[in-house]
C-alpha cells in the first residue's frame, strides 16, 4: 500500500524551498507514494511544474486571515475600530496580549483558525515543509491528521525572525524535525537544545535527470558577449547580497575586466537595485533577467557562478552549481563550507565585497584553478534517493 504523505507550504512561488521540493517529489518512487501539496494560497511560478501524479490542495480560508498573520495585530485592530468592527478589535487586542505575557504564540493561531476544520484525510506522513514559519507548523499539529508529524527548517535561524518560546513549545511535538545543513542544525540546537535526539540533518535534494532535460530547453543567453559570464541565481533580496554585487561588478570594470554578471530572479530589492546600477552607469553589465522556473540553461552556459549571500540554510542554486561543474565563488554563509570544498572546488570567502572582488579576480587570472575546480566537481556525485526513502519508510 501506498505511504499518504501531505507537504505543508506557503506557495509555490520560484524560490529555493519550493525547488527543493519538487527535487524531492521528483527523487521519490510514484508507486511507492501517494503524495499531497497543501499550500495556504494558490500562487508561484512553480505551479506548473507539480508532477502529476502529485495531489494539490489549498487552504480556501487563508484569504481572510492572511493579513492577521503578516501584519502586526495592533494595526490590525485600529483598521477594524475605524470599520466600527468593535468587537473583533477588541479581540485580536485581547488575544495578541495574552500571548504576549504568556510567550505562547499558539493561542493567536488558534483564535484565527477557531472556525477551521481539521483536513478530512488521514495521512501517514504530515510535514511542516515551508519551516520556519510557526502557522505552518501550527497548523500540521492541530488540523491534519497524521500517523506522524516532521517539522522541516531550511534557513539559519540566527539570521531571521525566530519564536524560540514556540519552538521550544511546539517542535517537542514533532516526531522528528529535518534541518537542511549540519551548522542550521547546530544553531537550531544552540537555542532549542531539547530537541536535539529528534533532529537530524538532511540536505536538499537535486534531481539529475531533470536538470539535464531542462538545461536543453528554455532561453539561455540571447546577447552576442565574448567575455566571462557572471551568474547568480536568487530571489532578489537584502538577504542574497546583490547589493554587493553591484559594487564588486562596478570595480571590477573600472579596473578593466571583460566581464558581464547576469541575475535570474525577482524579488523585492528589484527597484532598489535597479536605482543603485543606474548610478553605477551598469545597465549594459549587469543584467536582471528576472524570474525564469527554468534556470539551467544559463547555469550551463556561464563561465563563472558567484553566490554573495549574506544568509542561505543550504543554497540549492550553489548545489545546481556545482552540479554543473561551474568554478564557484561564494560567500562563507551557513552550509557553504559542506558544499564547497575551499580551493579545491571552489572559493569560499567572507561575506564583504572586497573578499568577493579578490577572489572573482583570483578565477578570472587563472584559467588553471578554474579548470581545476572544474574537474574536482566532475568527481562528486549527486544521486541521493535512497537516503529519501529511508527517511520516509523509517518515519512510519
Amino acid at each position: 500500500m501506498k505511504k499518504k504523505i501531505i507537504f505543508m507550504i506557503i506557495n509555490m512561488n520560484i524560490g529555493g524551498t519550493e525547488k527543493a521540493l519538487l527535487n524531492m517529489i521528483n527523487g521519490m518512487s510514484s508507486p511507492k507514494y501517494d503524495i499531497t501539496i497543501f499550500m495556504l494560497e494558490e500562487y508561484g511560478g512553480f505551479l506548473t511544474s507539480i508532477p502529476a501524479h502529485v495531489k494539490v490542495k489549498y487552504f480556501k480560508g487563508y484569504d481572510k486571515i492572511k493579513n492577521l498573520l503578516n501584519k502586526p495585530p495592533q494595526i490590525m485592530a485600529l483598521k477594524m475600530l475605524k470599520k466600527g468592527k468593535l468587537i473583533k478589535a477588541f479581540m485580536i487586542l485581547f488575544i495578541h496580549i495574552i500571548t504576549k505575557v504568556l510567550g505562547n504564540r499558539s493561542l493567536y493561531f488558534k483564535y484565527l483558525l477557531r472556525k477551521q476544520s481539521a483536513l478530512v484525510e488521514e495521512y501517514d506522513i504530515a510535514i511542516a515543509y515551508d519551516g520556519p514559519m510557526d502557522f505552518i507548523s501550527y497548523f500540521v499539529l492541530k488540523k491534519i491528521k497524521a500517523k506522524k508529524k516532521i517539522q522541516w527548517i531550511h534557513f539559519d535561524i540566527t539570521k531571521i525572525g525566530f519564536n524560540i518560546k514556540f519552538a521550544e513549545k511546539v517542535y517537542s511535538k514533532f516526531d522528528k524535525i529535518f534541518v537542511v545543513s549540519k551548522e542550521a542544525r547546530k544553531k537550531l540546537l544552540e537555542l532549542v537544545p531539547e530537541i536535539e535526539d529528534k533532529t537530524e540533518t538532511f540536505f536538499n535534494q537535486l534531481t539529475p535527470q531533470i536538470v539535464r532535460s531542462q538545461s536543453k530547453l528554455g532561453k539561455g543567453f540571447n546577447d552576442s558577449f565574448d567575455g566571462i559570464r557572471l551568474l547568480t541565481v536568487g530571489r532578489l533580496s537584502p538577504e542574497k547580497g546583490q547589493d554587493m554585487a553591484i559594487q564588486v561588478l562596478n570595480k571590477l570594470i573600472k579596473d578593466g575586466y571583460n566581464v558581464k554578471w547576469y541575475f535570474v530572479g525577482d524579488g523585492p530589492s528589484n527597484n532598489a537595485l535597479k536605482r543603485i546600477i543606474k548610478e553605477h552607469n551598469l545597465e549594459e553589465k549587469f543584467i536582471l533577467l528576472g524570474t525564469d522556473p527554468n534556470p539551467y540553461p544559463y547555469f550551463e552556459q556561464c563561465d563563472i557562478y558567484v553566490q554573495p549571500s549574506r544568509h542561505e540554510g543550504f543554497c540549492i542554486t550553489l548545489l545546481e552549481a556545482r552540479y554543473f561543474r561551474k568554478p564557484i565563488v561564494t560567500t562563507n554563509f551557513t552550509g557553504a563550507n559542506e558544499q564547497i570544498n575551499h580551493g579545491e572546488t571552489g572559493l569560499v570567502v567572507d561575506i564583504h565585497e572586497h573578499a568577493i572582488y579578490e577572489a572573482i579576480v583570483e578565477l578570472l587570472k587563472n584559467s588553471e584553478l578554474r579548470a581545476k575546480f572544474s574537474a574536482n566537481l566532475g568527481k562528486e556525485t549527486y544521486e541521493n534517493n535512497d537516503d529519501l526513502e529511508k527517511v520516509f519508510d523509517s518515519a512510519v
